[in-house]
């Protein structure tokens, strides 16, 4: 006796419940214990390489005396995915030296952050500014 379904799937009102059709034994009973095999699944990963990707552009962030530390940390880790850590550290790194660079990414999603981050800034009032050059 199986439950009857719609064409989605999905059992039709006043069928018997899953409980009901298994009995006292249930689902755990009916699969004979497998609930707790384990299933391996192995990812082999292809390298991409340089070609397929095209040239990688460099994001720099650039020191400003009226952008506050907190708001380039922010923007370092929402629009540039950093780490808090990490984004805490290039903040610093731009403070004290006057640029650092953020990371490296093709050249549209590079342009793309950088206008996210400068956009935000502006939103803001800050004046942070960030550059793209081409990552030899």
């Amino acid at each position: 006796m199986g439950i009857a379904q719609h064409s989605t799937g999905t059992p039709l009102l006043g069928d018997p419940a899953p409980s009901e059709v298994l009995g006292a034994q249930g689902v755990s009973g009916a699969l004979g214990g497998l609930e707790s095999a384990e299933v391996s699944v192995e990812t082999v990963a292809e390298p991409v390489s340089d070609q397929r990707l095209g040239r990688l552009w460099r994001v720099i962030c650039h020191d400003d005396p009226h952008t506050t530390m907190d708001f380039v940390v922010e923007v370092l880790m929402t629009v540039f995915r950093q780490p808090s850590p990490r984004a805490f550290e290039l903040m610093l790194r731009v403070h004290h030296a006057g640029s650092a660079l953020v990371g490296s990414w093709p050249e549209s999603v590079a342009r793309g952050k950088v206008a996210k981050a400068q956009a935000n800034a502006r939103m803001d009032g800050f004046p942070l500014t960030f550059s793209v050059e081409v990552d030899d």
